[in-house]
């Protein structure tokens, strides 16, 4: 009963918040706001929407095709077809239920591949660590960038004074969970410890693979796309298009991670796209119709290609069948 209650909030949760953040975004313009709103999304220059979707479809296909040489390493064979659609069945199932993406593709290989689950969504775990490794360079990358904004912003906010005790409290955090999780023998403290040793065996499994190199280059592929589909899409509002690239860049990681932690960043984030760029004086108004401008043609882009996997996978793969 406990778990399809946990079940039930992880899915609700996302979906109230996000609910809760686009009613109360929507009541804190006034109609002359809602107006001008209107005049982003009419007049924005959507060819470069086009061409940031564009990107955005590249950077899935290349995951596709870096999931290859993951199956490769394990002696298992799955063909481009079925790995680019389990790819968008991932992130249109991801958009349902946070985190289902992950599953939903495991689950695509052992049906139409015979690949073992287990196996599959080893892969894809190793994946993951690969990919969260290079969020965290962006992060690193973002607050060296903008460091004066962003601690300019935060001296403004909260009190030096604050902000120092808050600082001391999360070093000896920290450093208190550091001296816990080196000693404790508690059995969640040692689960946590096998997780970690299994994304370590994971992320040092790439550099095992015989075509390391092109998975390298492919995951390269992946992330240059990611963040030329933001910048792409800085040029559809007059407003936005004269952002600096490490605005973009800090723009991008808040984006992701707002997309990480809810149902594809439904109603968050646009918000937080709003926020950040309000730091850099870009009106509310406009960067909020920019967090929804791109947002719902990403949203739109997975909608349809993932529904089309769905429609297709069974079809191509009648034979097997």
């Amino acid at each position: 009963m406990k778990k399809k209650i946990s079940k039930a909030l992880s899915i609700a949760l996302p979906i109230l918040l996000g609910v809760f953040l686009t009613i109360y975004t929507y009541n804190s313009f006034t109609p002359a706001q809602l107006e001008e709103m209107k005049s982003y999304f009419v007049n924005a220059d959507y060819t470069y929407i086009f061409i940031a979707l564009i990107f955005g479809f590249i950077s899935h296909a290349a995951r596709a095709y870096r999931w290859k040489f993951m199956l490769e390493h394990m002696g298992y064979n799955s063909p481009f077809k079925n790995n680019f659609m389990a790819v968008w069945i991932a992130y249109f199932m991801n958009m349902t239920i946070p985190r289902s993406g992950e599953v939903s593709r495991a689950l695509v290989l052992k049906k139409y591949e015979d690949i073992p689950f287990d196996k599959a969504f080893g892969s894809i775990i190793a994946e993951r660590v690969v990919d969260f490794m290079i969020l965290l360079a962006f992060i690193a990358t973002a607050v060296l960038l903008q460091f004066d904004v962003l601690k300019t912003f935060l001296l403004s906010t909260i009190p030096v004074e604050k902000l120092l005790v808050y600082g001391v409290v999360a070093l000896v955090i920290f450093i208190s969970s550091i001296l816990i999780f080196m000693y404790s023998k508690s059995k969640w403290i040692l689960m946590v410890k096998v997780k970690i040793s299994g994304l370590t065996e994971g992320l040092l499994s790439v550099w095992k693979m015989e075509k390391k190199w092109p998975f390298i280059f492919h995951t390269a592929v992946i992330w240059v796309c990611y963040v030329l589909t933001f910048y792409s899409a800085i040029f559809a509002l007059e407003e936005t298009s004269e952002i600096s690239f490490g605005i973009v860049v800090t723009a991008f990681v808040i984006g992701s991670l707002a997309i990480s932690f809810s149902n594809g960043g439904f109603g968050v984030f646009p918000v937080v796209i709003a926020g950040i760029l309000a730091l850099y004086g870009i009106p509310k108004e406009a960067g909020t119709a920019f967090g929804w401008i791109i947002w719902t043609s990403q949203t739109i882009q997975i909608i349809i290609l993932g529904g089309l996997s769905f429609l297709l996978l069974p079809i191509l793969n009648r034979k097997k069948q």
